[in-house]
């Protein structure tokens, strides 16, 4: 539990910087809270001024309504702005430890949802960065807690790292079948029907195996149409391969934590596997198992 706190610690610092009782802390329990009236309709309202910033972003991209509105979509940017300023400032005066959530990564998001505006406005000519300002949509995140779920998400990030020598050796597998079959549809077809080369080919064979199928290029002859079926068979097989690894991984690292046990231990003499929940000693050769001490 302390480890998991300081992982979320560092992710979202959001200690309260005043003392109970003082302006500090009921601005805090506003802006961080979710147990209280006050706090509930602040993040309701953030919420809202988060998602009518991303739309006033998203129309101002539309050239026949950021044309004739031009001026109005200027005003709303500036007023969003403007908001989004005053909050970052509020929670950078109610948090204990205001460096560490600047440079944390909500903290950056706050940061650069006001940025790209101001920096319009000192340096001409970077009406560009103005894109940035779809960054807005990560603070959604924030409002529905992302911290609560954290340990959910190293949950994830954990199965994914137990399972990356699995998914590099099918990565692996996957490339060389499209260098393959890639390199005989080059052979196949020819620059006749598209296929100029075999960087060109691979690419058709990537895009066929995935089941996406743009069309630019296509097979002419019998045996390139019946490779392509093959690929194709071959494609929808091979999407459920890293869903697997990853699932079963997954599931049984919750069953480990079911048990009460990292993982099934097995006996150093003989190798033996399944032993109950607590055991001491191995069932089959009766060695001590690993990570117990024999009593004495």
């Amino acid at each position: 539990m302390k480890q998991r706190n300081r992982q979320r610690d560092a992710f979202y610092p959001v200690q309260c910087a005043g003392a109970p009782g003082s302006w500090r802390a009921r601005l805090h329990e506003i802006i961080f809270g979710i147990d209280t009236p006050a706090g509930r309709a602040f993040d309701i309202g953030l919420v809202v001024a988060i998602l009518l910033s991303i739309l006033v972003v998203v129309l101002d991209s539309v050239p026949s309504i950021g044309g004739p509105h031009r001026k109005l979509m200027y005003g709303l940017e500036w007023f969003f702005t403007l908001l989004f300023t005053v909050e970052y400032v509020a929670r950078l005066a109610t948090v204990r430890h205001p460096l560490r959530y600047a440079l944390s990564f909500y903290g950056l998001i706050d940061l650069l949802s006001v940025l790209p505006t101001y920096i319009s406005l000192l340096v001409p000519g970077s009406e560009a960065l103005l894109d940035i300002r779809i960054l807005r949509l990560l603070r959604v995140f924030r409002i529905f807690k992302l911290t609560l779920y954290i340990e959910e998400y190293t949950r994830l990030g954990e199965a994914l790292a137990a399972s990356r020598r699995k998914i590099m050796v099918f990565l692996s597998v996957v490339l060389m079948a499209i260098l393959i079959l890639g390199t005989l549809m080059y052979v196949v077809e020819g620059p006749d029907h598209g296929f100029t080369s075999i960087p060109m080919s691979m690419y058709w064979a990537a895009v066929t195996m995935t089941t996406v199928g743009y069309g630019d290029i296509t097979p002419h002859t019998p045996l390139g149409k019946a490779i392509a079926s093959f690929m194709m068979l071959l494609g929808w097989g091979i999407l459920a391969v890293p869903t697997g690894i990853v699932t079963a991984e997954m599931t049984a690292r919750r069953t480990d934590r079911r048990q009460g046990t990292r993982r099934p231990r097995a006996c150093d003499e003989c190798n033996s596997t399944g032993h109950d929940v607590g055991a001491r000693y191995c069932k089959d050769c009766g060695a001590p198992l690993p990570g117990t001490v024999p009593a004495h």
